[in-house]
């Protein structure tokens, strides 16, 4: 019986990607051990993450960084940072925001659920371009760096971008915007690594802050993010996270590095960011899987993931009305190998109903393309204990419906 049984929740095998419903991805061990050596010992958080600054400055070529509980707690914090700076009035008021200058332009079509992030902090997302019409003729509503200009008021504190492969304007054009008006732009590139160069690839176009995922392809706890880059912007934001300390200003000593005294002109209480804490075993984790990921070590698992889904391809062929390929992740820039599966009526079952008799075995595939009779396998949490375990389902589904 493992840990999760003794609740009463079953496991399941997870090739639909690294979903946070589903708990992300799995770690490596030298991360799981890392973060059990660092739970039998307590630690001053500040001190740890300034620390952590200097790793992730170092891997993302930013000015600074901090670990924060995920991608969606970064761009709140970010949002934060550009709202307040050094000002601990103005973190003392969040997400109260009025009289003061809140409004974050984001293009449009790249608005979704996760634009709460910026709205928890206390902003006012200003939507450029016209709203997103997919019925309509790309040319018609595509958006263009006038657009984020034209949004721009006195109150507009930060011009926030999704990396995504159909963004647009361009990124290299939104960052001249805000360069040319002093205002701070926010990349969400939650999941976009790998490919590793883009750990650093955004900070190096002039991003001022960008923000990532620790829990999907970098491979740390499922609760870690990163928020990286501009030295001044990541001390307001690890000011309104960090917990309030105890000593009155003159007996304050935060760690220069991460949070320069003289910049604030009192101490920080409580801020916006206090219920996004990081525990010491999250920011050790992650920080440990940072350290693990390299081009030569990528490459290696890619050529086993491959292998793995060579296995699932070779599998499923066996049986009539079945073609296979490998595609591009779906999941933005995300490069891991992916199999699409294309069944026909030789099958003798469709995509939906494969997809519904997999999750009866507590196996999860991406159903995202059930209409087209497509169903795609990635390779993220792939393993050949649990690619065994898929082959055997397939072969006992596909069996039993040739029967």
């Amino acid at each position: 019986m493992n840990i999760y049984e003794r609740y009463g929740v079953s496991p399941i095998l997870n090739f639909d990607g690294p979903l946070t419903r589903y708990g992300g991805a799995l770690m490596e061990q030298e991360t799981l051990d890392a973060m059990d050596e660092a739970a039998k010992y307590t630690v001053p958080i500040d001190r740890l993450q300034a620390a952590a600054s200097t790793v992730i400055a170092r891997v993302t070529h930013a000015e600074a960084g901090i670990v924060t509980s995920g991608a969606f707690s970064a761009l709140t914090l970010a949002t934060a940072a550009c709202m307040c700076g050094y000002d601990v009035a103005r973190m003392d008021r969040l997400p109260d925001a009025s009289g003061m200058p809140n409004e974050v332009i984001m293009p449009s079509h790249q608005i979704s659920g996760y634009a709460h992030s910026f709205r928890a902090a206390g902003a006012k997302l200003v939507a450029a371009g016209i709203p997103h019409a997919p019925i309509a003729p790309m040319s018609v509503y595509k958006i263009d760096k006038w657009h984020i200009e034209a949004a721009i008021t006195e109150r507009t504190v930060a011009i926030a971008y999704a990396a995504r492969t159909d963004s647009h304007p361009e990124l290299e054009d939104v960052i001249g915007v805000g360069e040319s008006h002093g205002i701070p732009v926010i990349v969400d590139a939650g999941p976009e690594v790998p490919p590793l160069e883009n750990l650093h690839k955004f900070i190096d176009m002039g991003a001022d802050l960008v923000c990532i995922s620790g829990g999907k392809g970098i491979r740390g706890p499922q609760n870690s993010g990163i928020l990286c880059g501009r030295r001044d912007l990541i001390a307001s934001a690890a000011a309104q996270m960090l917990e309030a300390p105890s000593e009155h200003y003159p007996d304050w000593n935060p760690p220069e590095s991460l949070m320069p005294k003289e910049k604030f002109r009192s101490t920080p209480s409580h801020g916006i960011g206090r219920g996004m804490k990081v525990s010491k075993e999250t920011i050790v984790g992650l920080l440990t899987a940072l350290g693990n990921i390299s081009p030569e070590k990528f490459a290696a698992k890619e050529r086993a993931m491959t292998a793995l889904l060579e296995k699932v391809a070779a599998c499923v062929t066996r049986f009539p009305g079945f073609s296979v390929a490998f595609v591009p992740s779906e999941y933005c820039l995300c490069e891991y190998p992916t199999l699409e599966l294309t069944l026909d009526d030789r099958a003798g079952i469709g995509a939906a109903r494969l997809c519904a008799e997999m999750r009866g075995r507590s196996i999860f595939l991406r159903d995202r393309y059930v209409t087209e009779n497509k169903v795609r396998v990635y390779s993220m949490n792939m393993n050949p204990e649990n690619t065994e375990v898929l082959c055997a389902a397939f072969s006992e589904i596909l069996g039993k419906s040739r029967a």
